[in-house]
């Protein structure tokens, strides 16, 4: 059988990640007791050096699938306590497979948080985009978190030029973490602080009185899409080492257009 991917390429040029991507899968993660079941998209790359063509795909989706079907074996308890645990544990299976330099593993997925809403106390679950990728360098292994997480902004400038009367946006702010492998941090934590910084933060469920409170909630926490950001990365700076990068897009009720903020630390 012929091992074209060993052969010497016409170009010779280091790739610094070459892999597979979107490949969709299940994940069950013991995270401090508590159980989550996961359906992430995951992206697996390493680095090809000059003289090899091309890489052996099929180690990389074997590294995932044999990974998972470990944990399923171990019934998960003892297995993964967290999707960069998980990610990690994909690379190290990697090594075994297939020589590298460089990997990195990156899992995208929706995390479901249980939230009470303001005036009827009622549960509400919402759904939040996270993700979270493992960077192994030759010296050391890093890792990014980032939450995605929908609130409310109301307007100020409108509000202190209309007889506090404004326009209200939904807006969409990101908080990206990148920091040692080691550093634990909360992808909950990371969420309470990106959906503490909005006017108001958005709920699935809403009953009268709970649309009522929202309302004037907004009305009286006015900000624009900057006072959001600057709020993000003054709490992310003081409850999280690492690099810190925030997004904050607001889409504009009186505009065509959208309108964003953006800062990093």
């Amino acid at each position: 059988m012929f091992e074209t991917q060993e052969e010497v390429p016409e170009i010779k040029e280091r790739l610094h990640r070459v892999g597979v991507t979107n490949l969709r899968t299940i994940a069950r993660i013991n995270w401090k007791g508590k159980l989550y079941t996961f359906i992430p998209t995951f992206e697996v790359t390493i680095d090809v050096p000059e003289e090899k063509k091309g890489i052996h795909m099929s180690r990389l989706v074997e590294s995932i699938t044999e990974t998972m079907s470990e944990a399923i074996e171990e019934e998960v308890r003892e297995a993964h306590t967290s999707l960069e645990e998980l990610g990690l544990a994909v690379i190290r299976r990697l090594e075994k497979k297939h020589p590298h330099k460089r990997a990195e593993v990156w899992i995208k997925t929706q995390l479901i948080l249980e939230r009470e809403t303001p005036a009827s106390r009622k549960i509400s679950l919402e759904t939040y985009d996270v993700e979270v990728g493992v960077i192994k360098e030759p010296e050391r292994v890093e890792k990014a978190l980032k939450v995605k997480v929908i609130g409310n902004t109301a307007c100020p400038h409108a509000m202190a030029n209309n007889q506090g009367k404004t326009h209200i946006q939904r807006a969409v702010a990101t908080l990206e973490i990148k920091t040692d492998y080691n550093e634990e941090i909360a992808l909950e934590d990371m969420i309470d602080v990106v959906e503490s910084s909005f006017s108001s933060p958005t709920y699935t469920l809403l009953k009268t009185i709970d649309e009522n409170a929202v309302v004037q909630n907004m009305y009286s926490n006015p900000k624009f899409v900057e006072d959001v950001a600057r709020e993000i990365i003054f709490k992310a700076k003081q409850k999280f080492r690492g690099r810190i990068h925030v997004k904050v897009v607001s889409h504009e009720s009186i505009h065509k257009h959208d309108v964003i903020a953006e800062t990093w630390y």
